[in-house]
């Protein structure tokens, strides 16, 4: 009975994580670019007690052992990127990349980090920056007296100027792409940072090179589906409910034990 009370809490534990992932996707489905997660996990170490195919005489194999499992634990968390839909905001510095990349962004230490946000405003200096002012890189300043600004598939940003006749080009946004997008690290802000797992990045002209393209005045919706969260949800509350009760039944066992002992 001991060794159902430990199997059972490993998978309470386990349920406890899903659920808890399950909460963070329901918490961000109004994210802009918000990449679900999903819990993996693995069964844990066996007690073999008796070998599968070790002989049972000398003439006769065992044609399945005994193997009792000790339970479950979590492997890990993925994201998931697959696209979320897009939505017209009509607002011209949103950008929404269609496709696989990521805009590329300064932090305030010199490095870069990668995000599939497209909100993006301009600071005190006309520069293009995050909601969070961190600019894009590479730095496009658009000009004072700009009266409209136009950014293509391919990502050249061309701006109108006051008593000019044709546009100008300012600058080109370049996107990144990894070979592991799912090894990215996540450290909030709608922001990656680039590790051993994800690759190094590979930074290309929006559009070519399996780079999706750019929408302009368009932002991209978080990837998680309401609908599925909750039956996940609900599979894992089920799941929780039957460890519980399997630590309630041995519970009750090791009692009945203590009185008849």
């Amino acid at each position: 009975m001991n060794g159902a009370l430990w199997v059972s809490k490993t998978g309470l534990s386990a349920q406890d994580t899903a659920l808890r992932v399950i909460s963070n996707n329901l918490a961000n489905v109004s994210t802009m670019g918000f990449k679900r997660d999903r819990a993996m996990f693995e069964d844990m170490l066996y007690q073999i007690d008796k070998q599968p195919g070790g002989l049972s005489t000398q003439e006769y194999q065992l044609p399945s052992g005994l193997q009792l499992g000790t339970g479950v634990r979590t492997a890990g968390t993925q994201k998931v990127f697959s696209q979320g839909t897009l939505q017209v905001t009509e607002q011209p510095l949103d950008m929404a990349i269609n496709g696989q990349g990521f805009f590329q962004i300064t932090m305030p230490d010199g490095s870069i980090s990668y995000s599939r946000d497209g909100q993006f405003s301009l600071n005190s200096e006309g520069q293009i920056v995050t909601t969070n002012g961190l600019p894009l890189e590479p730095a496009i300043t658009i000009p004072e007296n700009t009266k409209n600004i136009t950014i293509g598939q391919d990502g050249v940003v061309s701006v109108l100027t006051a008593g000019a006749t044709s546009p100008t080009e300012v600058g080109t946004i370049q996107l990144a792409n990894f070979v592991n997008p799912a090894g990215l690290e996540a450290i909030g802000d709608n922001l990656f940072r680039e590790t051993t797992a994800s690759g190094t990045p590979q930074v290309g002209t929006a559009g070519l090179d399996g780079l999706g393209s750019l929408k302009q005045g368009s932002l991209e919706n978080s990837n998680v589906s309401v609908v599925e969260e909750m039956v996940n949800m609900i599979t894992t509350q089920r799941a929780y409910e039957m460890n519980s009760k399997v630590i309630s039944t041995a519970d009750q066992m090791l009692q009945y034990l203590g009185q008849t002992l």
